[in-house]
């Protein structure tokens, strides 16, 4: 079941490492109407950079493909992002998610997920060889006081 959410709004890119750095900013100029810290705002940017740049170098490593960032304020201050490709897929999607594992070649760390996992409070992957990859990330924001 879906979550109604307060705000929301969908960026659809082209999958090339330039557009990594907008996908990071546009998500971090949204969260700031929920008044998030300094350190929240760098852990939604950090997370993002990493979902987005996993969909560009593996979802599309011949190619370039489309790649669509979906941003949503939820009830109970929580941030939601999603990252979504149609890329190729990941065929064992509890190995990728391994710290280390990577099919991006030696300049790759295979920390994507783990770094996207320390960052946020929840992160879900689903995916399908020659379908794609969605990643739903969710981050609650301490309230902040009001002056």
């Amino acid at each position: 079941m879906r979550t109604k959410a307060v705000n929301e709004v969908t960026l659809d890119f082209p999958s090339q490492s330039r557009n990594e750095s907008f996908a990071r900013s546009a998500a971090a100029c949204f969260a700031a109407q929920m008044d998030p810290t300094l350190n929240e705002l760098e852990d939604i940017k950090t997370a993002v950079s990493e979902a987005v740049t996993n969909a560009i170098v593996h979802g599309y490593p011949d190619a370039i493909g489309g790649v669509t960032l979906k941003l949503r304020v939820l009830a109970g201050n929580v941030l939601e992002l999603t990252v979504k490709d149609h890329g190729r897929g990941i065929p064992d999607v509890d190995k990728a998610r391994q710290p280390m594992f990577t099919t991006g070649g030696e300049e790759r760390s295979g920390m994507g997920f783990t770094i996207m996992e320390s960052f946020m409070d929840k992160v879900t992957v689903r995916s399908a060889v020659n379908k794609g990859t969605t990643v739903v990330m969710r981050k609650k924001l301490a309230p902040r006081l009001k002056k």
